[in-house]
């Protein structure tokens, strides 16, 4: 395994991120302890979770199962970097009730501590904001983090599905309060959705934060959706975008060309496409999401591929990217 810096931090992590998502929904909790051992084994220290997996009643089952595996001992939870969420509602389904979910001090309070006894650890080593919150002033989230750091609960801080100016605001807000601010950002980023180079990866270069891809192979999309296709395999949908975007003629084309192109090569869709990423500037590494262990495997074999500058231009071709802004869409 590869190893590299979080942001401007002094931690050192894996180039790939284990993604806990499927934990309890798709991969029971044996299963899940064979892959988490698995990526540990393989030198994956970095795993990323939320709050909310487990998701609908279920939701926070997904952190259980990673406590259920610290708990085991072996040096589990001291090899891990941890990562998790705070956003998303908590309260019991179908009882809906003010506080218990955005970045309020005081929801963030409470999560912090659902979530170390959901994980049995004493500590979370990064806490992630899982999306924007509008209406919390910056001033008042990075007091209740700071709070939350002097108590030895968080060590570091990230964003998820911020915009490039979120970042930046965030950041000077935590300048000016004498806070570290956001070392990373989680965000939606793969060879088909490049839009994040606009300003998001900028912003995150520019202020130090480690950037972590979600959906590497866009819900199964660069993952050989059409070979599995046509061999009657029933393609990984996510949240249906393989399904609705093969719908798209043009896009369903530049599939075509990606998989041929890759053909040629003898290299296959899904360990490019995060291979791929592992080139980009400030990608820190991408989030991997196995249901399997011989998915992990394939990720594993992502880290050691080096790609040609001759195939990095025929992806380009294939999957151009938008460009900077403002550049991308002004002269």
């Amino acid at each position: 395994m590869k190893y590299t810096q979080l942001g401007r931090t002094g931690l050192k992590v894996s180039r790939l991120v284990l993604g806990t998502m499927n934990f309890g929904p798709q991969t029971d909790e044996a299963e899940s302890h064979a892959i988490m051992d698995s990526a540990l084994g393989a030198g994956i220290n970095f795993f990323d979770t939320a709050n909310v997996y487990g998701w609908g009643e279920n939701k926070g089952r997904t952190e259980e199962i990673i406590g259920s595996w610290f708990a085991q001992g072996g040096g589990r939870r001291e090899k891990t970097v941890i990562a998790t969420k705070v956003y998303a509602n908590m309260g019991a389904e179908g009882e809906p009730w003010p506080n218990e979910d955005r970045l309020s001090a005081l929801n963030i309070r409470r999560a912090v501590d659902a979530s170390l006894k959901r994980l049995r650890t004493d500590h979370i080593d990064l806490y992630q904001f899982h999306h924007v919150d509008r209406r919390t002033p910056w001033e008042e989230i990075w007091q209740a983090i700071d709070v939350l750091v002097r108590q030895g609960k968080i060590l570091y801080v990230g964003s998820s599905n911020h915009a490039g100016w979120h970042i930046a605001q965030a950041n000077e807000t935590a300048r000016r309060l004498g806070s570290y601010g956001l070392v990373s950002e989680q965000c939606l980023y793969n060879l088909t959705e490049r839009r994040a180079e606009m300003e998001v990866i900028p912003a995150a270069e520019a202020y130090g934060l480690g950037v972590i891809p979600w959906s590497p192979l866009h819900g199964g999309l660069l993952g050989g959706v059409l070979r599995k296709e046509k061999e009657g395999a029933t393609a990984r949908s996510g949240e249906g975008r393989s399904a609705d975007a093969l719908k798209n003629t043009a896009l369903r084309e530049k599939i075509q060309a990606y998989e041929d192109l890759l053909d040629k090569h003898g290299l296959e869709p899904g360990e490019v496409a995060l291979a791929w990423l592992l080139t980009r500037p400030g990608v820190t590494g991408p989030i991997v999401g196995p249901r399997t262990a011989d998915q992990l495997s394939s990720a594993l074999r992502a880290v050691e591929l080096e790609l040609g500058e001759e195939l990095l231009t025929a992806l380009d071709e294939i999957f151009p990217g938008p460009g900077p802004s403002p550049e991308a869409f002004a002269w």
